[in-house]
């Protein structure tokens, strides 16, 4: 009886994927998506009014685009955010809060066990619901949403390919495409000097190698010309040469690194293809920087976000309203022609469906590699409300990873030395505040903490009620430790593994798959071709042998079945 049950949930949702698929495979003019992901990088261009940042592809692009200027990730930091980004979702509500999973839940032992996030079964990553509709999927650079015990795997399904030799070349068909291209050269790593010391880091040796490899292969004849000496710096940092030289060094790295973008999209017009394509400019949360990554501060979490049409519409124009990194699944599903699930919590921003305008975006902060964590944060266009879960201690603490920053290690110097301005030495010398508020139209960098102004006691009262409404309908799954939550992932703290699946023999050579493991994608291959999304009977000849397996997100993939035509 319950196999039967399980057959009759599988062909009912590969139908409904067949006939949407089947919709939009009729319209002749559903668009292709090129998403373009910067890394550790806020609007450090000169559309954005950052005059001193030479951004001339950037600039261009904006020119062409509509520009978001108020646009946040769940969180400062890639995982997390990546994991919302992909899903829909706050992290949190699917156990891809903390950064990172894999490098493993404390034990009380003092152990670590690597996990993965396990999303409730009936959540599918947008670029799976997207090929199921009949789109050509493509990543280029890392996944890294937590859902693999690697940050460069992740479900099979979810795309066509990762890391093609091409983002959208490969596809060999006619399908629209949706292409994802990360850009991992304005990574916080790539502010490291050359000099590290390769014993300071575990991935030490790996990064100088990258860092030296992607500085011998930039274009010759461009210089980016950003003059430590004259740069002004945000003033949560210390005014020293090093810190100088670093933050020309990431101004440099995104000036460099556009050059991808400027070819990416030469590509698309050497293709034919940029009349069909909308392209989506963005990047997974603020600068690699101490105070701006791994923060909820808007040094953290505000970033660009530029879209342009096909048509030109809005080119050149400005939109002022509150974005959530949580709203591009939904969009990009709608513009394609696929319905959204009632589950995704983000909203449509733009096209004729858009929604309207949300009053209030919130984001998210948990462990960062060896140092836990539990922080969460609501902002409007004006004011930012961070609640503080674990403030028994100072908001920076040594972690390995960020202290090889030349930044974060004068940051340390002068702590120790006594030299540090009030207003950077309060990260150090004290346990943070159980609440802070902040009004972002008088102090945008946010130093001025008014949770204790007895002026702004209407402030505060209505962003916690703001928070608390938000808490109320969004399962944060960090409330009993991540532990507790591994556990409940991962009963006995073993990974769960999908069931291989089964198959039925249908009439006019057909097969049918299915699998025990409630929301698990399948896919299968014929003759040992390319792994396809399973959305319904499969037609296998005589002679021919199918291969099939199943993945439930988070778990570990099904054994291999094979079926002889």
């Amino acid at each position: 009886m319950l196999k039967k049950f399980w057959k009759f949930c599988a062909l009912s949702l590969a139908l409904v994927i067949v006939v949407k698929a089947g919709m939009g495979a009729e319209s002749e003019d559903r668009p292709n998506f090129l998403l373009v992901v910067f890394e550790d990088m806020s609007p450090h261009i000169g559309a954005y009014g950052d005059a001193q940042a030479r951004t001339p592809v950037l600039d261009d692009f904006a020119a062409q685009s509509v520009l978001y200027e108020q646009v946040f990730t769940t969180a400062g930091v890639c995982s997390p955010s990546r994991a919302a980004l992909l899903m829909g979702v706050h992290q949190q509500s699917i156990g891809a809060q903390q950064m990172r999973a894999q490098q493993g839940v404390t034990l009380p032992d003092g152990s670590r066990v690597p996990y993965t996030a396990v999303p409730p079964p009936q959540m599918k990553a947008y670029p799976e619901l997207l090929r199921a509709a009949g789109y050509y999927t493509s990543n280029n650079g890392k996944t890294d949403y937590q859902l693999d015990l690697s940050i460069t795997g992740g479900p099979f399904t979810i795309w066509d390919e990762t890391n093609a030799g091409h983002p959208w070349r490969g596809r060999g068909d006619d399908r629209p495409f949706f292409a994802m291209v990360n850009l991992v050269q304005t990574h916080e790593s790539r502010n490291f000097p050359l000099d590290l010391d390769p014993d300071s880091h575990p991935i030490t040796p790996a990064t100088l190698e990258n860092l030296r490899r992607e500085r011998a292969g930039r274009e010759t004849g461009i210089e980016a010309g950003h003059d430590p000496a004259t740069l002004e710096l945000p003033p949560f940092l210390p005014d020293t040469a090093l810190v100088r030289a670093e933050y020309a060094q990431m101004l440099d790295n995104i000036f460099h690194t556009e050059q991808i973008l400027a070819r990416l999209l030469a590509e698309l017009e050497e293709d034919g293809l940029a009349g069909n394509t909308i392209v989506i400019v963005t990047t997974d949360h603020g600068d690699g920087l101490p105070r701006a990554k791994r923060s909820l501060y808007d040094s953290g979490l505000h970033v660009p976000l530029m879209v342009r049409w096909p048509d030109g519409r809005g080119a050149g124009t400005r939109n002022g309203e509150l974005v959530s990194f949580v709203d591009i699944a939904p969009t990009v599903l709608d513009l394609a022609g696929v319905d959204v699930p009632e589950w995704m919590t983000g909203r449509i921003f733009l096209g004729e469906r858009a929604g309207p305008e949300r009053g209030y975006i919130h984001a998210a902060m948990d462990r960062h590699d060896e140092v836990p964590d539990y922080m969460r944060a609501v902002r409007d266009h004006r004011w930012k409300y961070i609640r503080n879960y674990r403030n028994d201690q100072p908001f920076f603490r040594h972690l390995a990873y960020r202290d090889m920053l030349r930044s974060m290690q004068e940051l340390w110097r002068l702590e120790a030395a006594g030299e540090l301005p009030p207003h950077i030495a309060q990260y150090f010398t004290g346990n943070r505040p159980g609440e802070e508020l902040y009004d972002l139209r008088a102090d945008p960098y946010e130093l001025n903490n008014l949770a204790a102004d007895a002026d702004q006691a209407a402030q505060l009262d209505r962003m916690r009620a703001a928070m608390a409404r938000f808490d109320a309908r969004t399962p944060d799954w960090s409330a009993d430790g991540e532990l507790a939550m591994v556990e409940r992932m991962w009963p006995d703290l073993e990974r769960p593994e999908t069931a291989t699946p089964s198959f039925e023999r249908l009439a006019d050579d057909r097969v049918a798959l299915y699998s025990a493991t409630p929301g698990a994608s399948i896919g299968y291959r014929i003759a040992d071709g390319p792994w396809q999304l399973y959305t319904g009977p499969v037609e296998l000849r005589p002679g021919q042998t199918l291969e099939t397996k199943a993945v439930r997100y988070g778990f570990t993939e099904s054994q291999i079945k094979r079926v002889k035509g």
